[in-house]
This record gives C-alpha cells, sequence and structure tokens, in this order.
C-alpha cells in the first residue's frame, strides 16, 4: 500500500486515464469488451479470476435459498464465467449484459454447453424485467425453457459486481426490474465490492503506484466508470425492507485476477445476500 502522500501523487495519472471514459455506460462497457483480447487468470479482465475459489463460497448460499427447479439469470455476465458455473446448478442459466460485444463473446466461450444462453440488456431501462422475461418464455428454441409460465415467470437471479458500479437510481430501477422476474418462488443472490476507502485507496489496494498500475486495472480505469461500493445500508435503499425479506447476508471477499502474484489472485473486500420478495 502506498503512504498518504505517494498515493496523492497518483491523482493527476487517474485523472488523464479516466478522462477520455464515454460518459454513456452502454456506450463504455460496450468499447470495454471490444477491446478484451484474453479472459481468465491471465487475461484482462480485471474481475474474472478464472478460478472458482470465490464462487465455492457461495455455493452453500446458493444450494440454501436459490429453487434448484428454476432457471438463473445472471445479470451483467460479462464474457459468462459464472453464468457457465450457475449452470451447473441450475436447468438453465441466462446471462444477460448490456454489452453486445460481452455477450458475443460470452456465447464463444460456451460453446457446446447446452443449458446456457446469453441476451444482450440493459436492465436498469424501463420494463427490462418483463421484456427479458417475455423474450426467455417466448423463445424456448433460443433460451432453454424453465418450469414457469408466462403470466408469472420465476427464475433466481444471481449478480456479482454490478450494484457498485450504477448510481443509486440505477441501483433502485434494477431492483425494480429484479423484482418483475423472480415472483414467489425465485430468489436474488448478489455479491458486490464494498471497499471502504477512496478511489486512491481502492487502487494503492489493487497494486497501483507511482511508477506503474497493473494492466487489467489500467484498463478498467481508463475505460470504465468509478465504482462505488454496496454494503447493507446500500442494499437496504435499492432493495427496501417494506418489499424485500433478508434470507442471509454477510462479508464477503471478490476476487479479481492476479495483479501482483501470477498465482495469486487479488482480494476486495465485499458484502452478499440472498433475498426475497415478501408476499402479501
Amino acid at each position: 500500500m502506498l503512504s498518504a502522500l505517494k498515493k496523492y501523487l497518483l491523482v493527476p495519472r487517474l485523472v488523464w486515464l479516466s478522462a477520455g471514459a464515454p460518459k454513456e455506460r452502454g456506450v463504455a462497457w460496450d468499447r470495454y469488451w471490444a477491446r478484451v483480447k484474453a479472459t481468465g487468470a491471465q487475461g484482462e479482465v480485471l474481475w474474472d479470476s478464472g478460478g472458482d475459489h470465490e464462487l465455492l463460497g457461495y455455493a452453500g448460499s446458493l444450494k440454501q435459498h436459490l429453487d434448484p427447479g428454476l432457471p438463473v439469470l445472471d445479470i451483467g455476465c460479462g464474457n459468462g464465467t459464472l453464468t457457465r458455473w450457475l449452470a451447473r446448478n441450475f436447468p438453465a442459466a441466462v446471462g444477460v449484459d448490456i454489452s453486445s460485444h460481452a455477450v458475443e463473446r460470452a456465447r464463444s466461450e460456451s460453446t457446446g454447453i447446452t443449458n446456457v444462453s446469453f441476451l444482450t440488456m440493459d436492465m436498469t431501462r424501463p420494463r427490462a424485467g418483463s421484456i427479458v422475461a417475455e423474450a426467455y418464455v417466448a423463445s424456448p428454441g433460443t433460451h432453454p425453457p424453465g418450469p414457469q409460465d408466462a403470466d408469472r415467470p420465476e427464475v433466481n437471479v444471481f449478480l456479482r459486481g454490478v450494484l457498485h458500479v450504477l448510481d443509486e437510481a440505477d441501483q433502485a430501477a434494477l431492483a425494480r426490474n429484479i423484482k418483475d422476474l423472480v415472483g414467489i418462488r425465485g430468489r436474488v443472490f448478489l455479491a458486490e465490492t464494498d471497499f471502504q476507502g477512496n478511489a486512491l485507496d481502492y487502487v494503492s489496494h489493487l497494486g497501483a503506484t507511482l511508477r506503474s498500475i497493473p494492466a487489467p486495472l489500467e484498463s478498467a480505469i481508463r475505460g470504465l466508470p468509478m465504482p462505488g461500493h454496496f454494503g447493507a445500508a446500500e442494499r437496504r435503499r435499492a432493495f427496501p425492507d417494506s418489499e424485500w425479506e433478508v434470507l442471509e447476508e454477510g462479508a464477503t471477499f471478490i476476487e479479481t485476477v492476479p495483479l501482483r502474484d501470477p498465482s495469486t489472485p487479488e482480494l476486495i473486500p465485499g458484502y452478499y445476500a440472498a433475498l426475497r420478495v415478501k408476499q402479501g
């Protein structure tokens, strides 16, 4: 970690790197994914660690709270690493991402997996939940059928590292759309970075120094919205207790690709929760 003085000497470089990032979120993410050449542990995507250590930490909660007979929707799927992992445990896994380039890569990396499909959609847009449900139900040849009906679709929803890069209005919009999807039987599992520090603390935690910034981190700074953090307080605001029941919540760690030691992913303090819609 950098000393306080040295951290602030990073400011000009961070400002210069982030100056060219598109202001429109969809454009930013699509340009980012269009540039990606490699994924996994040795790849360019900061949050794609290539391993399943973090995911195995969620397995018990997913098994306990999510209905294994329902399909699962992986929101913010990127190149589909988590969607493919989820497909091992659910009858169908559908990855959704705002970037068409991400979805294209996810499809190419998922060749031969029959219960995985992908869809391009901004899940914060009005009626996105209903639109995705209708597309999923109406197109069984494209989207693997699940035990649901068109009048009241029910799916599980999985989010990792999505909410912390949205502003409050978009977090609330996403939560409303998710509510349209889960129904009575569906559940939500979310895992988000909850780093308690400013942007300088964050990048230095991930290995940024005055001499160098790890390439996957630099690529994210250069092209993407600045992340915030998402913990219990932010969850209560986006998923209010008047509408949602918390089944489980706690601290976790979000893994990144290795940034300093080639064999060791970096760990970002995080928050997880399992939720269901309150009935009645």
